[in-house]
Formats: structure tokens, sequence, C-alpha cells
């Protein structure tokens, strides 16, 4: 009789064949297989009705061609992307990234984390994700609004309120939702303002949203420690990245009484032991579009080129900025230098071997698909806001928000301590969200 562990293996080693090249989206698979052992040996029908296979195989995978024209009138050609994961509990729901790293790979990688983040939540959305490998750093405003109609000129057979709601991640803000959504309403001659979150406020975006993924990250921070008899009062922290989730983490744990000691971006590091200086930062980042560095020319900070992070003591760590930034390595550092908790503001920003040394030594570690669940939850509360022509206050939004969050650590809390590993996030959060998608699919059948 083959073993819920063989079984496991064996879909693993199938995706691998089937995916080949694709290392980011076979770790995240390896990830959620590897706790999912003890669901398999409760649920048998979930193997019997290959539940686990038809998961890890996209219901719709996108790749086209996005042409558009530069300032000097030169073609350029960029790679298109969305993949459809799985719409067992809604409409296709999961951001656009716009980087140069993008390929159908990371694609498919943050797509199947989607689908589990989505179910946390406890709102009706499946799980999809979708990109370019267009850089928009050091475009001009036209440029980048060219990309984005050509970008949406083919996407938008594809998108609908009831079908596929895309949303920004990476390189994909305000401005660039703006220009997506335009051509959508030119193109389709609809105002149909529930297609796509991250709007601005002015026009049918959710007060929070710009906030909610780093808020929603400390929510769930937060939550970790009381479970613990702590609180994130006086903890010195570091956040990695100074991007839209990395600046609103650094918000709320300054709100909640923490002392922000460090940011980042893909340049190097700041080390402010006084605290960083939030509203120079939004300057610098959000008004101006500068480096990090130029921090350190306006305040007594430290600038560290190529600097690692982690290598500064702290006691609470929030990785923000990019998948795989945090090995091994720099997570015995941090374990060494007294770091008590971790809060994945980014997706799946610690490798394997980090995550391990993290679980191993029994701190407080909140897995991405959960801890930063907040920007995809009030994506969904914008979508609620669209369907019925309604705005609501910055405080309201905020309260679901964090009611949402708190409701996501709690269910995690809670399904780890009953498959046997209290205090396991990452098992938690996989199993949650696996066992609603999975539900969901046995009772539709085998579609």
């Amino acid at each position: 009789m083959v073993t819920p562990s063989e079984q496991i293996e064996h879909i693993y080693q199938q995706v691998v064949q089937r995916n080949p090249g694709e290392a980011e989206f076979h770790q995240a698979v390896r990830e959620v297989l590897d706790t999912l052992e003890p669901v398999l040996a409760k649920h048998p029908e979930y193997a019997d009705q290959k539940i686990i296979e038809r998961i890890c195989e996209p219901e719709r995978q996108l790749i086209f061609r996005v042409p558009w024209q530069d300032d000097r009138g030169v073609v350029q050609i960029a790679r298109g992307f969305r993949v459809g994961f799985n719409s067992a509990l809604g409409p296709y729901k999961g951001g656009l990234r716009f980087h140069p790293s993008v390929y159908l790979g990371i694609i498919k990688f943050l797509g199947f984390e989607q689908i589990f983040k989505n179910a946390l939540t406890g709102l009706p959305i499946g799980g999809a994700k979708g990109g370019s490998d267009f850089d928009p750093k050091g475009r001009s405003d036209n440029e980048i609004m060219r990309f984005c109609q050509s970008f949406m000129t083919t996407l938008y057979h594809y998108l609908g309120e009831f079908t596929d709601v895309p949303a920004g991640d990476i390189g994909v803000g305000a401005r660039e939702i703006g220009y997506l959504f335009g051509q959508y309403k030119r193109i389709t001659n609809r105002y149909e303002s529930g297609v796509l979150t991250g709007k601005s406020p002015h026009w049918g975006g959710a007060l929070v949203r710009r906030e909610a993924t780093g808020y929603g990250t400390v929510y769930f921070v937060e939550e970790m420690l009381k479970a613990r008899g702590d609180t994130i009062e006086g903890k010195r922290c570091t956040v990695s990245g100074s991007g839209n989730v990395a600046i609103y983490a650094i918000e709320k744990l300054q709100e909640l009484g923490a002392k922000v000691i460090a940011c980042s971006d893909s340049n190097g590091v700041v080390h402010d032991p006084r605290g960083i200086d939030l509203e120079l930062l939004k300057q610098l980042k959000e008004v101006e579009r500068r480096r990090i560095s130029d921090y350190a020319k306006h305040r007594d900070a430290q600038y560290i080129p190529n600097g690692v992070i982690w290598d500064i003591p702290c006691d609470v760590a929030l990785p923000c900025a990019t998948q795989n930034e945090l090995g091994e390595t720099s997570a015995k550092t941090l374990l060494r230098n007294g770091c008590i908790a971790v809060g994945e503001g980014a997706n799946m920003p610690t490798t394997p071997g980090g995550v391990r040394a993290f679980i191993g030594a029994g701190i407080a570690y909140g897995p991405g698909k959960a801890a930063n669940a907040g920007g995809v939850a009030t994506s969904a509360l914008e979508m609620q806001q669209n369907a019925s022509r309604d705005a609501w206050s910055f405080e309201h939004t905020e309260r679901r928000l964090h009611e949402i969050m708190k409701n996501i650590h709690h269910d995690c809390f809670e399904t780890a301590k009953e498959f046997g590993s209290p205090g396991n996030y990452l098992i938690g959060a996989n199993i949650v969200g696996f066992q609603r998608v999975a539900q969901a699919m046995l009772a539709f059948g085998v579609i």
C-alpha cells in the first residue's frame, strides 16, 4: 500500500518533470506538499480525487507579446503573462509584477502561493498571478503608459469582475493600475470598477489598500507575539525593502511602539539606530523615486552598499522585498543575535534552509501566505465596495483588515495544534488554505 509520504513525493516529482526549469515554482510546491501528509492520512478522498495534482496544474496559462514604443521612437518587445491557477473559491485574484526577473516560473510560484493565501482570508477569491519582464525603472510616465496600454490590449480579453481581477505587485502601483484601467475602460466601453484593484480612492479604489500588506504583516506578527504573552511595543525591528509593503510595515510598527532601525533597497542597506525617519523615507521613495542611499545624505545614518540587512541585530525581522532574500546563513545570524519573530511581508522571501532554522529554533515565524495576506484581503474588500457602488472610510476598512488578520492567525494557530505541530504557522497556514480549496473542488466534481 502506498503511504501518504510516498504519494506526495510522487506528485512532487511529476510537477518537476512537467514544469522543467521553474525553480521557484518547484520550491513553492515542495513547501506546501511537505506539510500535507497528515491531511492525506485523515482525508484519503483527496488522494482518490487527485486534488493535489489538480491544484498543482494551473487552470489556464497565458503568455503573450507586448510591443510598445519608447520615447526615442524605438519599438520594444516585452513578454506578458497571466496564470489563472485555481478558481474553486471565486474569480482569479492576484497581482501583476513588472520586473526584468519575471518569467513563467516566477509567475507560477506566485500564483500557486496566491491560491492558499486567498483561501486563508476567508473571502471568495481564487488564485492567480501575472506580469511582464518589462522594467519600469528609469522609464518616463509616457513610456509606462504606452507599455500598460499595449499590455492591457491583449489581457483584457481574459478579465472581468466575475472571471479574473488583477491588482498591483512589484513595479505596478497606482500609476500603472490607472493606465491599465484606462485602457480597459477605453476598449470595453464599460466602467467595470471591480475588474482591477489597487485603484486610486478617487476613482473606485479602497482606502487602506496601499497600506494593507504592510499593516497586515505587522498585525500578524502582533498576534504571534500575543500568543506567546509578549508585545511588539519596544521591539527593535529591521524591515527589508523600501517599497510599498516595507514603508507601511514601518508605519504600523512605529504606531504600535516598535523601533525600526533599518531598511533597504536592491543597492544597499540604511542603518539608523535612532529609528527610521518615515516621512523622509516616504518623500525619497514615493515622491522623488530615489535610491535608499539618499536617505543617509539627509540624516546621520549609516549606508551599507550591497549590505545584508539581516546582519543588524534586531528583535523582529520583516522580509518585505522579494523571494529568497533571506537564506539559511542570514537566518542563523538573526537567531544568534536574539531575533524572536519573523513576519514575511514578501512572497516566499525565506529560503527552505532559513525556514527550517526558524522553525527549529521555535521562534514565531509567520509565512508569507498568512502574514502578507492583508493586501489581497483588502483587494477583496475593494471588490465588495465596487460591487455595491459604495465607499468605506479608512477606519472602517482598517478595522475589517485587522479582523481578517486576527482570524487568519487564529485559524493557523488552531490548525497547527490540531495536526500535532503547535506554534508552527507554516503547517497551519498550508493546511487551512489547502482544505478550503480542496473541499470546494470535491463539491464541484472533476472539472
